[in-house]
């Protein structure tokens, strides 16, 4: 297995009401702090329309923490390409790849909310196409100078992206999936499946087959890098962590369950709004070090994930909390992960 990767998804969503200018400041402080620690990546997730939460966009924060945080990965997990022209996508990624020396990673995924495809005029019958067809067109723009395609939804006519990204021959594109014919085509399309951070970890374990089998058919080796996200938190002990992170982390299922996330998750493990207490079973990173180090070590045994995007604070959470667990995570329990695999 290739090294171990550490990153951190920041969510950047907020409650109303809450000063956003003071939450970025927090996050800035965030940004910095793992960069000194050594984190690889920061992640920021697409959603338009967040209510009842606050959000940043995600370009912009991503543009801005380049600066601030100069040795991280900046993963776009994920964007909603449904949503987007290829050709515009293609530019702002490219010209971020430059900027920062090759350091852009372009997560995609279809997206779900009937809010976002309403506002962005995208009908959801077409959002499987639309997504194919961006993916194969923003390649091309990557690697081609002229490119003349028609596409169901846009048609470029010798478009070329004004700027090409650093990376050769394009920067990594890891699909986001939660059901089974997703994974088949993030084996077809893209450099890896990007493990979603909702379902269960049984539910993973059967998904690689799906994914494993997918690779073969389409006659592609495991991707050398496998980025999965996981919900993290780490504390003196596993009461004191699930007992600091439940009143954040249970309101932010809760608002899953509401945008209806859990209706595009597989048979069987698609509700997110049990209790919290059943929810956490077999799903979160939670504990003390050794325990939350053990759970990562056993979790990467078991699916080969090697880019461990975490989340360590939700809507309303205090910044106090989520830099004792960022400190915790460097400190004490990357080291025990490394040293056990």
């Amino acid at each position: 297995m290739s090294t171990i990767q550490f990153g951190l998804m920041m969510r950047g969503q907020f409650p109303q009401g809450e000063d956003m200018g003071a939450r970025f400041e927090e996050m800035v402080e965030q940004a910095r702090l793992i960069d000194r620690l050594g984190f690889a990546s920061l992640t920021k997730g697409m959603h338009y329309s967040s209510w009842p939460l606050q959000s940043f966009n995600q370009l912009v924060f991503h543009s801005r923490m380049a600066a601030e945080a100069p040795n991280l990965r900046l993963n776009f997990g994920i964007i909603l390409l449904s949503l987007h022209k290829p050709l515009d996508v293609a530019e702002q990624l490219a010209s971020l790849d430059v900027m920062t020396g090759g350091k852009v990673i372009f997560g995609a995924a279809l997206g779900y909310r009937e809010v976002e495809l309403a506002a962005f005029g995208v009908q959801r019958k077409e959002i499987v196409r639309r997504f194919t067809q961006n993916i194969e067109a923003i390649k091309r723009l990557w690697t081609e100078d002229k490119v003349t395609m028609k596409g169901s939804f846009f048609e470029l006519i010798d478009a070329s992206s004004s700027v090409k990204p650093v990376q050769k021959p394009y920067p990594p594109i890891w699909i986001g999936a939660n059901a089974d014919p997703a994974i088949e085509r993030a084996a077809q399309i893209g450099d890896c499946w990007y493990v979603n951070p909702h379902n269960r970890m049984d539910t993973i374990h059967h998904q690689i087959e799906v994914y494993k089998r997918a690779l073969d058919a389409a006659g592609k080796p495991f991707p050398a890098e496998f980025p999965g996200r996981r919900e993290c938190f780490v504390a003196g002990s596993r009461e004191e962590a699930i007992r600091l992170c439940k009143p954040y982390l249970a309101k932010k299922y809760e608002v899953y369950h509401a945008w209806g996330q859990d209706k595009v998750m597989p048979e069987g493990d698609n509700d997110l709004g049990l209790d919290f207490d059943e929810l956490i079973k077999d799903r979160f990173f939670l504990g003390g070090p050794d325990e939350v180090a053990e759970q990562i070590i056993a979790y990467t045994k078991a699916t080969g994930i090697n880019h461990h995007i975490l989340s360590c604070q939700w809507p309303g959470m205090p910044q106090s909390l989520a830099l004792d667990t960022l400190n915790r995570l460097a400190e004490d329990v990357f080291p025990k992960v490394r040293q056990g695999m």
